[in-house]
């Protein structure tokens, strides 16, 4: 029967937000997989305890922000315990894989569960959950029906109503990314001189803040993760949030930007072969959907089939590649920055 032990470590540096140690082990076997996670969601250890259960390999979890395990993994070298790294965002594992942190490897089962779109090239990551780049607008406050995609953000008719999450927020650099390979640079220059024209709120640190300032009229309309809207609707956060969320309307452009959480082989990685096993587990149909499920993300394949995420409705992806975000996040920063997106 598989046990856990959780540990607490010693803080990281004043980003770090959280770190843990969890075991999960089994009396059949030594065998173990080390995973360090930016993950943070209670619910994934349910999927870690169910592949212990079911391949008699322990799961070592560590969960810290994805910035600060980075930083940890560049620090601790050759002397590294990780075996599996898991981050959210397609800059953040991208920019591992520059970083020397992952290694290449060839999987193909991992070839055939994880849509080509949605893997690094060269093998050093695949993508394991997804989540749309949507936007959630007030009725009492804006004409919705004027609002069908990110570019409408920065028409006139919107001046003082537009809120935005911090330039930080790797989805949002994500999102910056994703409409220069679809649009090119004059065109997105143009879009974020006038979106943030728009905007004359502070920029909020999340976007579960965000959705409650655009449900209480201090704004009218702003971009989220699809799946913060949902955990509201859903009362994870508590009844106040839900009945916020209730207020709110979510508009997914067509075709949409769509992000990733994704995981890699640790270039130091010791059980190797475990490693491979795990992430193989995490990527298939079942691993994915027992992952997205509970968090309301999506599954790589299908949808999320929460009451809360189906309220949303259907959304077809752009044809932009998870590689493409992580290539052009650099001048999508540079882009942001020059147009004044605190």
């Amino acid at each position: 029967m598989t046990l856990f032990r959780r540990c607490t470590l010693s803080a990281l540096g004043a980003s770090l937000a959280f770190l843990s140690l969890l075991s999960l082990e089994s009396k059949a076997s030594d065998r173990e997989v080390r995973v360090y996670s930016g993950r943070h969601y209670n619910t994934d250890r349910q999927i870690f305890k169910k592949f212990s259960k079911e391949t008699g390999i322990r799961v070592r979890l560590i969960e810290a922000t994805g910035i600060s395990l980075i930083e940890r993994l560049k620090r601790e070298g050759k002397n590294s315990n990780a075996d599996v790294i898991l981050l959210v965002d397609a800059a953040r594992i991208s920019n591992a894989a520059k970083a020397g942190l992952l290694q290449s490897y060839r999987s193909t089962t991992l070839d055939k569960e994880v849509p080509e779109k949605y893997r690094d090239p060269q093998g050093r990551w695949y993508a394991l959950t997804r989540r749309v780049r949507v936007m959630v607008a007030n009725p009492n406050e804006i004409d919705i029906d004027k609002i069908q995609t990110y570019s409408d953000l920065a028409k006139p008719f919107l001046k003082g109503k537009v809120c935005l999450r911090k330039r930080n927020s790797p989805y949002n650099q994500s999102l910056v990314a994703d409409q220069l390979v679809l649009k090119g640079e004059g065109s997105t220059k143009k879009w974020l001189k006038g979106m943030i024209a728009n905007v004359s709120q502070p920029y909020f640190p999340g976007d579960i803040g965000l959705t409650r300032a655009v449900a209480q009229g201090q704004c009218g309309v702003g971009i989220v993760n699809h799946y913060y809207v949902a955990r509201m609707l859903a009362g994870v956060n508590g009844s106040k949030d839900k009945s916020l969320a209730k207020r709110v309307k979510v508009i997914t452009p067509d075709p949409a930007h769509v992000n990733v959480s994704a995981g890699g082989l640790a270039k130091y990685a010791r059980n190797k072969d475990e490693a491979i096993q795990l992430l193989e587990y995490l990527a298939s149909p079942d691993g994915s959907r027992g992952l997205a499920g509970p968090t309301y993300e999506h599954p790589l394949v299908g949808v999320n089939n929460s009451r809360e995420v189906k309220k949303f409705g259907s959304f077809r992806p752009d044809k932009v590649t998870i590689n493409q975000l992580g290539k052009f996040n650099t001048k999508a920063i540079k882009l942001m920055s020059r147009a004044g997106w605190e």
